[in-house]
């Protein structure tokens, strides 16, 4: 079984990229934003919904970036592999959402969710001079991070 996920690098005017800082199901995990590709869609149609749902955030798809291309064991599901599909994205409007300063500064009411959804997630950018594949959590995305950081 396959789980195709599909992660967007978006890099603002200030060259800091932004990443997401998530508590899923106990886990701590610093990605980059995206996630699951549905029955009927493609990854880009995915990447941007990622956005909206995540973020409420417009973005435009841009150049791909990486592929998976070595087997990667789900770090949830035992029985799937997971093939990442990485883009380039840009915001089509301000972000909105409440971008925080320091890793994992989750409020009192995300932390309530958690206790229903076991998921939560908030969103900051890192400044070039500490961006580094030891910034990010998943295996896939550490990859991806030395590819960006070469581009910073």
């Amino acid at each position: 079984m396959f789980s195709l996920r599909v992660y967007g690098i978006l890099i603002n005017e200030n060259k800091q990229v932004l990443v997401s800082d998530e508590l899923i199901r106990g886990s701590y995990i610093t990605k980059f934003p995206g996630g699951g590709l549905e029955f009927g869609e493609g990854t880009r149609d995915c990447l941007r919904r990622e956005f909206l749902e995540e973020m409420n955030l417009k973005v435009d798809v841009g150049d791909h970036i990486y592929t998976t291309d070595y087997f990667q064991m789900s770090a949830f599901h035992t029985h799937l592999q997971i093939i990442s599909i990485y883009y380039f994205a840009t915001a089509l409007e301000p972000i909105r959402v409440p971008l925080k300063e320091k890793p994992f500064d989750f409020s009192a009411d995300l932390l309530q969710k958690y206790e229903t959804t076991k998921e939560i997630e908030t969103f900051r950018f890192i400044d070039r001079e500490q961006f580094s594949p030891e910034t990010l959590t998943l295996p896939i995305d550490k990859i991806v991070a030395g590819m960006v950081r070469d581009l910073l």
